[in-house]
């Protein structure tokens, strides 16, 4: 009788590729390639090496130097001669055509940049009809200005006929310039339809805000993996797909939420992140909209996150371009739990960090001087109850506001 043996699938291997800059200095960059591990991994990848070049600018033909994309090719190829194969190579930043083309060539492997990747975890993600319509769109758009690198292997050599017929002779089109213009029509037909598609979403959901009646709407916001769905799934009761990965809530999640007698609108919204392309976000506007149409922001902070600080200002900086700078905020440091720090003996003169600071001594500093803010653990369920009282006081004198003849909170 025949054993049948099942053989483990092996996780894709990548190695990473950063720059430090004169605007990115290596502290950022490693911080930056964490960030980029922590979205291969998501992805399903395992991280086995990290390369990182100084340099004034990103090399515009190859993004790294010609050295160091040569050292790169022959780490590639020691590892396969070692039967270790390397399945891709993932850059930091998003590379243009030319790049993409240039660094296939000389490594020869899969090379995908910060947004190919994230637009990777999206697909992956997305579980509405919204959802993937969005992601679908992002893709396309992402795609659109790179179709060229897919034909080069068909792009003319020059010559034709008579002495004319030169490499920028018109009306000699070679078979690659119309496989490119027909693929190109493609996508664009295809993105109409898909913004039509989602345009036709939007009247759903807009139809369905309307019948929500006369309740204050409260969104929850935030870098990605801080925490939001937790806290959702806390205060609304519900089981909202929470895990330790990055964007694992792509779709917006609206609950109905009661404290004290007090409803309210919930909703949980897709995580912000460093270096989110401005297509992507344009892509998601509509799930973006529950930001704009709500009353009351709940920005999560991971007080754990060794970038916090960052973080935070990304979150900032993106609700300032979706219009949302001005809405009321309330700031829910989470995670308090895994709040690590290094302890510092009395008479030693290092100056205080976010490294060797106490908790205790952060909440004494200025971005936790102000009556809105609050510290908590969602997984620990530390404090929760200060801040479900501390948003019912919020959320009643929003109401009290917009709806002062509506008597159901008296």
């Amino acid at each position: 009788m025949k054993e049948f043996v099942i053989s483990e699938v092996k996780a894709e291997t990548a190695v990473l590729v950063g720059l430090i800059t004169p605007g990115q200095d290596e502290e950022k960059t490693i911080e930056y390639l964490d960030e980029l591990e922590f979205l291969a991994d998501t992805a399903g990848a395992v991280t086995v090496r990290r390369f990182t070049q100084r340099v004034s600018a990103p090399n515009q033909t190859t993004y790294v130097g010609k050295g160091k994309l040569q050292e790169i090719g022959q780490y590639i190829r020691d590892e396969e001669e070692m039967d270790r194969e390397i399945g891709m190579v993932i850059f930091d930043d998003e590379l243009s055509a030319k790049q993409i083309r240039n660094i296939e060539a000389e490594l020869r492997v899969k090379i995908l940049d910060r947004t190919s990747l994230i637009l990777d975890i999206f697909a992956m993600r997305a579980q509405t009809a919204a959802a993937k319509t969005q992601v679908e769109l992002a893709q396309y758009r992402y795609m659109l200005p790179r179709l060229q690198r897919l034909w080069t292997h068909l792009e003319r050599q020059g010559g034709g006929s008579g002495s004319g017929g030169g490499k920028g002779s018109v009306g000699l089109r070679g078979p690659g310039e119309t496989q490119l213009e027909m693929d190109r029509r493609i996508i664009l037909s295809r993105m109409s339809l898909l913004k039509e598609r989602l345009a036709e979403i939007e009247r759903q959901k807009n139809t369905q805000r309307q019948n929500r009646g006369r309740l204050i709407r409260v969104a929850l916001v935030g870098y990605t993996n801080v925490g939001k769905s937790t806290i959702m799934n806390l205060l609304s009761k519900s089981d909202v797909f929470a895990e330790n990965k990055l964007f694992a809530t792509l779709d917006t999640t609206v609950r109905k939420v009661v404290v004290d007698n007090l409803p309210f609108l919930l909703a949980d919204t897709v995580g912000f992140i460093r270096k989110l392309p401005t297509d992507l976000v344009d892509s998601f506007k509509s799930t973006l909209d529950e930001v704009r149409e709500s009353d009351l922001l709940l920005h999560v902070v991971d007080i754990s996150h060794a970038d916090f600080e960052e973080q935070r200002t990304v979150v900032d900086k993106t609700l300032a371009e979706l219009g949302c700078a001005e809405k009321p905020q309330m700031v829910i440091f989470n995670k308090i739990d895994a709040y690590t720090w290094e302890d510092k003996e009395e008479d030693d003169l290092t100056p205080k960090t976010k490294a060797n600071i106490t908790l205790e001594e952060l909440k004494q500093t200025w971005m936790a001087k102000t009556d809105d803010c609050i510290f908590i653990s969602a997984r620990e369920k530390t404090n929760i109850q200060e801040m479900r009282e501390m948003l019912y006081s919020r959320v009643r004198q929003l109401h009290v506001q917009k709806y002062p003849y509506n008597d159901f909170l008296y």
